[in-house]
């Protein structure tokens, strides 16, 4: 699976993997990091507590369930469970596993919740802008050829059902294409919090790409603490630090990841609604959730409805939610009540 970015960790989120001392001194004690690479980005995962003789048992084990992870939802892969849903040209219903019909649960539910901007049915779209497998265009798509994609996405046409008998997806339009990037990489997080704590391992912090969770302590005792990085090219310019509590936290930006095209910079961040990338002056929503699904599943949906409309909802969901808007100075952010109990710093902001 191709992710909103693959090329940063963390997508404007880094950690101070063992702590963040307040006076900034080094630390003296280190733990365990092991990292890789799947679904077109990198995996890390941080242990305080863990003999380094496990150290090559559990990156096996952590890069198989990220492979099996990439074998459901990869839509670049032709033979993973997703992509052959996708080639599916029927309506009938099509049996899935339990964590599949849960994705996909989490998926439409905020999808709803968000008035369809968080839409994984989008893929249509978001090939046409170049942004999944298909090449990147060479001009401008005309209003024809977003109206065509436009026809074929909708989150309407998408159930999940579950029975006795098992889970089951269906589509009712027969050329539906879904597209998992924006809540998959919270999926993986997920699983591998939970392949640590089947290991027996209670201090952790796992990513994959732009999400992150945390349980227990780090190697100096304290909170796992993560930076929310200042949408810029400067990578070591914090914006915040949030101690998670053992929560997940997922960024969605539309700083870094563009082309230009026809002397236009393009987003890769699809509003469904207009079939376009958006433009709006909010360049990163993120969020903290008690998953990482959750976390992923709400950024981009917020990224998509702008500044007020994501702030509104942040508000009536009761969101941990933390976003930043270019402004003609630079840099201005606004965060949620909800949020403000995760936060442990925060730098100035007015100056870009």
């Amino acid at each position: 699976m191709k992710k909103k970015v693959a090329y940063l960790i963390g997508f404007w989120l880094f950690f101070s993997l063992f702590g963040c001392d307040d006076s900034h001194q080094p630390q003296q004690k280190t733990g365990l990091v092991l990292q890789g690479k799947t679904m077109g980005t990198v995996w890390r995962v941080s242990l305080s507590d863990v003999d380094n003789q496990r150290k090559a048992a559990l990156r096996q084990m952590i890069q198989r369930q990220l492979d099996a992870d990439d074998q459901v939802l990869s839509t670049w892969k032709p033979d993973s469970v997703l992509s052959r849903f996708n080639q599916y040209q029927g309506t009938s219903e099509q049996p899935v596993s339990d964590d599949m019909a849960d994705i996909m649960t989490t998926a439409l539910r905020i999808g709803r919740k968000t008035a369809g901007a968080m839409d994984i049915t989008v893929g249509p779209l978001v090939n046409l802008w170049g942004f999944g497998p298909s090449k990147q265009p060479l001009h401008t798509p005309s209003q024809t050829q977003i109206d065509a994609a436009r026809a074929r996405t909708g989150l309407q046409h998408l159930q999940v059902i579950e029975r006795a008998d098992g889970a089951f997806i269906q589509k009712d339009l027969p050329a539906l294409y879904v597209d998992l990037s924006t809540i998959g990489e919270g999926y993986a997080t997920d699983h591998l919090a939970r392949l640590m704590e089947q290991e027996g391992i209670t201090n952790y912090l796992v990513s994959v790409g732009g999400a992150v969770l945390s349980r227990g302590q780090n190697a100096q005792g304290r909170p796992w603490r993560v930076a929310i990085q200042k949408p810029t090219d400067q990578q070591n310019s914090v914006e915040a630090i949030v101690d998670l509590q053992g929560h997940g936290i997922s960024t969605s930006g539309s700083y870094r990841n563009y082309y230009e095209l026809d002397g236009k910079r393009i987003s890769h961040i699809i509003d469904p609604v207009t079939g376009r990338p958006i433009q709006h002056r909010l360049v990163s929503a993120t969020v903290i959730a008690t998953s990482a699904t959750e976390a992923d599943g709400w950024d981009t949906g917020l990224m998509v409805l702008g500044e007020q409309r994501a702030q509104a909802l942040a508000l009536r969901e009761r969101l941990a939610v933390f976003l930043i808007m270019k402004t003609d100075k630079g840099f201005t952010t606004w965060m949620s009540p909800q949020f403000k109990s995760f936060l442990r710093q925060q730098y100035d902001n007015d100056r870009g």
